[in-house]
């Protein structure tokens, strides 16, 4: 049986993928395919895996779990197997507690890997770190998070982790398994093509876009509601409508450049860790990225050194 774990990330469109699976399941299951979403995976299934276990035996035990539900999916006939559920790589409130993107994903991961093994293929959806963060701060605070000041937006923004860590810390955590890419920008309304992207050979049917967009973000008007309601200040936002923007100029050039020089690493080959796919039906219309995003930044000798994977 082929397992591909589909990890989001959070504000990818995942819960519109899950969406779209759920309203599709008849095709999927008559491929010989199955579907696990998040109703599967956090109702215990997990239980014990997604921080250290506190003994060996409950390490064993945890692994044992995932390992009865597999062979029990075999004996149905399933020979995909698809499990997307965001939350295995961390979460949106432990990034902002760390100021970066998902400080512990390759302790998680391991944990995770060992539990499915063998796992045949890895989706990560990336996204725009600026818009990315605008989006999870919005979903946080709307969520009772306080509007971050000024100093920890410039901490997330200076921060020198970036998707290229990300990727790497979890090629390093799931040896053997292929870590194959997709950019938000490419697949965001259109969950067909992320399932054609992952499961190559299964049928997706069609959807238009915007079809499933589910989880949007709340815009500032929304935003400012929630801190009324709970009696928070609402000056900490900007006057006006539409979406918040919590980065100051600077701050979003500085992580457009970042997620500019992990498109460039990426397409140049990852170093092997990872296939960028940026559209699986290149002979149809697709999103475009944005130009800034199209080619490396210019600060090459600052950009290479903070991309530089830890040692």
């Amino acid at each position: 049986m082929d397992i591909i774990l589909h990890l989001g990330a959070h504000r990818t469109g995942s819960t519109s993928f899950q969406a779209y699976l759920r309203a599709h399941r008849a095709v999927i299951d008559g491929q010989g395919a199955g579907f696990w979403g998040p109703r599967r995976t956090r109702t215990g299934l997990l239980h014990g895996l997604s921080g250290p276990p506190a003994t060996a035996a409950q390490a064993r035990r945890a692994r044992g779990r995932v390992q009865l539900n597999l062979a029990a999916a075999r004996r149905q006939g399933v020979g995909t197997l698809i499990v997307s559920d965001e939350n295995l790589i961390g979460s949106t409130r432990g990034n902002l507690r760390a100021r970066t993107l998902y400080p512990d994903i390759g302790e998680r991961m391991a944990r995770l890997h060992a539990a499915f093994a063998p796992v045949t293929r890895i989706v990560l959806q990336i996204r725009s770190p600026e818009t990315w963060w605008a989006s999870a701060l919005s979903f946080l605070v709307a969520r009772g998070e306080a509007v971050p000041p000024a100093q920890v937006l410039d901490r997330i923004a200076g921060s020198p982790r970036s998707w290229r860590h990300v990727i790497a810390d979890l090629a390093c955590a799931c040896p053997g398994a292929e870590l194959r890419i997709t950019p938000f920008e490419r697949f965001a309304d259109h969950p067909h093509r992320l399932l054609r992207a992952m499961g190559e050979t299964l049928q997706a049917p069609d959807c238009a876009p915007g079809a499933f967009w589910a989880n949007r973000r709340p815009d500032l008007a929304a935003l400012r509601a929630c801190l009324a309601e709970r009696g928070s200040p609402t000056e900490a936002l900007p006057d006006g409508a539409g979406r918040w923007q919590p980065f100051d100029a600077g701050q979003s050039a500085r992580l457009r450049e970042a997620y500019a020089d992990d498109l460039f690493w990426l397409r140049a080959g990852a170093d092997g860790l990872a296939i960028l796919t940026e559209d699986p039906e290149p002979e149809r219309p697709a999103f475009r990225l944005a130009a800034a995003l199209q080619e490396r930044g210019h600060a090459y000798e600052r950009s290479a050194r903070r991309l530089a994977p830890n040692g």
